[in-house]
């Protein structure tokens, strides 16, 4: 059972953070479109490679970080501002979405595997925000820590973003310009609320638990 929801929680909060259209899956989308199937699946694997090692760094940091009391006022008070501040990003990161095909086309020549590495390593957004998510989540006891359960968490975690941007390409090469109206719709509305909600959630509690 336990297992059951490390991989639920991990696939969930790793599938709708891959759903916005952040330029991983508008690189994904071209690289699907150039070069195929076959280097788009490879293009995902490098993707959840570099993934795979942010996780499970962090994941191991969140629980020192949840093994220790002193800090859990803090850490209670930091995943509320989190959520607002991931609320805000994906909130004004539709405001100034930008494709840059000149610039992919030269990488287009290199591996599709290759690829994922590279541009998702430049992804440094994914550091605060899976510390901040695993903070949570471990704080919250959403999850257990083991060292089979953090395994099972992070394989989760990995199935979420493969499939998360897998449905994104998907979606960006069967419909047409519309789309750009869609994602801006899903960025400024549907995730900001949700962490809002969560914020918002995790407020109550953080009241309800210290005074």
């Amino acid at each position: 059972m336990k297992a059951l929801k490390n991989i639920f929680v991990g696939f969930l909060v790793s599938f709708i953070g891959s759903i916005p259209l952040g330029y991983l899956n508008i690189i994904g989308f071209e690289v699907y479109s150039k070069t195929g199937m076959n280097n788009l699946l490879l293009y995902l694997l490098g993707v959840i490679t570099i993934e795979a090692i942010v996780i499970y760094c962090t994941l191991l940091f969140a629980d020192k970080l949840s093994r220790s009391k002193k800090l859990m006022k803090f850490i209670d008070l930091f995943s509320i501002i989190f959520m607002l501040i991931l609320a805000y990003i994906f909130y004004s990161q539709s405001k100034s979405e930008e494709s840059s095909e000149s610039q992919l086309s030269e990488y287009l020549q290199y591996s599709g595997y290759l690829i994922g590495i590279i541009f998702s390593c430049l992804n440094f957004m994914q550091i605060p925000f899976w510390l901040g998510w695993n903070v949570y989540v471990v704080n919250a006891k959403y999850i257990r820590l083991g060292k089979k359960l953090n395994l099972v968490y992070l394989a989760g975690t990995l199935i979420g973003s493969f499939s998360g941007i897998f449905t994104v390409v998907m979606i960006l090469n069967k419909v047409t310009e519309g789309t750009n109206l869609l994602s801006k719709y899903l960025l400024s509305h549907i995730i900001p609320l949700f962490f809002v909600g969560m914020a918002f959630y995790q407020a109550y509690k953080f009241y309800k638990k210290y005074y």
